[in-house]
Formats: structure tokens, C-alpha cells, sequence
């Protein structure tokens, strides 16, 4: 066998093993993160403050003035 095959050899089998820790992490990592939930943007008519509150809600209660508001659409 002759240098280079055996120095590309060990190269790539390291490379091989990163790739597949680095597959492996990834899979594990997003298996137990939170679940994206999706929000509603809000503006305030009264004061202009922006904020979000939870998708199942058609409107929501501004948090400084207490106006209530539609969600804004995009």
C-alpha cells in the first residue's frame, strides 16, 4: 500500500466519522427542541405598540393602553 493511499485513507475515515456525529447531533438536537409555535402580530390602533400573542386568537389585549386590537395582516 502505498503513503498517499493509506494518508487518504485515514483522511477520509475521519472525515467519514465527523459527518456522521455531526448527522447524529443534529437529529438528536432537533428531536427534543420545542415545537415552533406560529404568533399573531399585533399593533396597538391607541399607542402603536407592537406585540404578538398565540395564533388561536382573533384579538388581543394591547398590554400598555389594554386596547383591544386585530391582528396585523400581511
Amino acid at each position: 500500500m502505498s503513503t498517499e493511499s493509506l494518508l487518504f485513507s485515514y483522511v477520509f475515515s475521519l472525515l467519514a466519522g465527523l459527518s456522521v456525529l455531526a448527522i447524529y447531533s443534529d437529529l438528536r438536537s432537533r428531536r427534543f427542541r420545542p415545537a415552533r409555535e406560529q404568533d399573531r402580530i399585533f399593533r396597538c390602533e391607541k399607542c402603536g405598540s407592537v406585540f404578538t400573542d398565540d395564533a388561536d386568537v382573533d384579538r388581543s389585549r394591547c398590554s400598555q393602553c389594554g386596547t383591544l386590537n386585530e391582528p396585523i395582516q400581511f
